[in-house]
């Protein structure tokens, strides 16, 4: 059996002969169902669509507070870089949700770090109290969609998408060497 390191993954996989419909000239592009980038790409844009619509009219959270209340029960004393980091998007956009969810005192700010601009940031007692309420629905949509998978299927998956996770921060980096 091949492992990763060894196997090379053919541009066969992820192309797909199309038509130019003005021309009737063949071309190739990147396959819908067959390249898992884009599919995770959609299977994430639909996922935070539905996810943020539930959230705001549940709850008034938008995407990134809810993913900050659960970041934040999990990692508490995070800073908002870190949180940044761990959740994939840019600090301005921590830095809102941080606003927004310090402001209805869902979360608090702790002590100014000693490089002068940070702060460790946790969950209040009422941020902790949305949270549990919040964590029995999100249990719940979580079921419904791995309905169909086995525990194996969904650790793999979890483990590929760790994997896959991975391999993308190192080709961030290795785009900024």
């Amino acid at each position: 059996m091949d492992t990763p390191e060894q196997t090379l993954i053919s541009e066969t996989l992820f192309l797909v002969d199309v038509e130019d419909p003005e021309t009737g000239a063949t071309f190739q592009t990147l396959s819908i169902s067959r390249t898992p980038a884009m599919l995770l790409s959609f299977a994430a844009n639909k996922f935070t669509e539905a996810a943020s619509a539930f959230f705001k009219d549940n709850f008034n959270l938008g995407p990134v507070d809810w993913r900050m209340l659960f970041l934040l029960a999990r990692l508490p004393g995070i800073t908002a870089i870190q949180a940044a980091k761990t959740i994939g998007v840019d600090k301005g956009t921590v830095s809102r949700s941080v606003g927004r969810l310090s402001k209805t005192e869902l979360i608090v700010a702790g002590e100014l770090h000693a490089n002068g601009r940070s702060r460790s940031l946790s969950l209040s007692q009422t941020g902790r109290q949305l949270h549990d309420r919040i964590l029995a629905e999100a249990i719940d949509q979580h079921r419904h969609l791995l309905k169909g998978f086995t525990l194996s299927e969904i650790n793999m998956f979890c483990e590929m998408l760790l994997r896959f996770t991975q391999n993308q921060e190192d080709l961030i980096q290795s785009a900024r060497d």
